[in-house]
């Protein structure tokens, strides 16, 4: 009894800090249409998982230094080169999972679960990326709170941003990393390929609800906390995966919302 409270314990725990992140990052992407560029960070992250598997060093490590490289190599190939950058992410993108596969392929007796990176389980969220959750977050907050006025010049007006002297490659940047740190921390909970459907949805509807930014990142937190929530007992009720019916329930809200706004 101890250990199953224990288990869905750390299981709510993490639905709190990833609604912190989504709430956050997430916001942070929708408004400045950094989806796309987030998708090819948690895609190519998988290169780290496979790095990290060869050269047997943590997965958490692994994917950390290689999502953080891919994401400066990001930053700088959007801030430099305004054209066709959509193909330029798409490559990177299906690099670095190419990375990851061919990796795994050589790792010698390798026999551990590809699903559960690629697709998570909050289930069995293990108590070590609690921790890591956690500083990612505190990352987050201080970033929002110093940068605050910057991020939303940056992502308003960025002309503006510039005739005011604010450093814009400094924010695109700082933001994409963070966007690698929450992909890293999302891994054995959401997974790599299902991490931006979170991140996105959320936000999205608080946007249309909310006048404010603040207000956007606190009603997108609830949201996403509720929706995690509600995917957690429907999964342990039906004996069906965490991660696909969280996912599942983001999108009938999703659907839900949009017919809204278009009636």
């Amino acid at each position: 009894m101890i250990e199953t409270l224990t288990f869905f314990a750390n299981s709510f725990l993490a639905a709190a800090l990833l609604a912190i992140s989504i709430a956050i990052i997430g916001s942070i992407m929708l408004i400045n249409r950094y989806n796309y560029l987030a998708a090819s960070i948690a895609h190519g992250s998988y290169g780290g998982v496979g790095m990290a598997i060869y050269l047997g060093i943590g997965v958490v490590l692994g994917a950390t230094l290689f999502a953080v490289a891919l994401a400066l190599l990001l930053a700088y190939i959007t801030y430099k080169e305004n054209r066709r950058t959509d193909i330029l992410i798409g490559v990177l993108w299906a690099v670095g999972m190419s990375i990851g596969i061919i990796f795994i392929d050589l790792t010698p007796g390798y026999n551990v679960d590809l699903l559960a990176f690629l697709f998570g389980n909050i289930l069995l969220i293990p108590k070590s990326d609690l921790f890591f959750m956690a500083g990612v977050d505190l990352v987050l907050l201080l970033y929002l709170s110093i940068f605050y006025h910057h991020i939303l010049a940056v992502a308003y007006d960025k002309e503006f941003a510039l005739t005011r002297g604010l450093n814009v490659k400094l924010i695109h940047t700082l933001t994409l990393i963070l966007i690698a740190l929450t992909v890293v921390m999302s891994i054995r909970s959401i997974g790599l390929i299902l991490v931006i459907a979170l991140f996105s949805i959320p936000p999205y509807i608080a946007e249309k609800y909310t006048k404010n930014f603040i207000s956007m990142m606190i009603v997108a937190g609830i949201i996403s906390f509720i929706i995690m929530c509600i995917g957690l007992f429907v999964a342990s009720s039906l004996n069906i995966s965490a991660t696909a019916s969280i996912i599942i329930i983001a999108g009938v809200l999703f659907i839900l919302t949009f017919i809204r706004i278009k009636q």
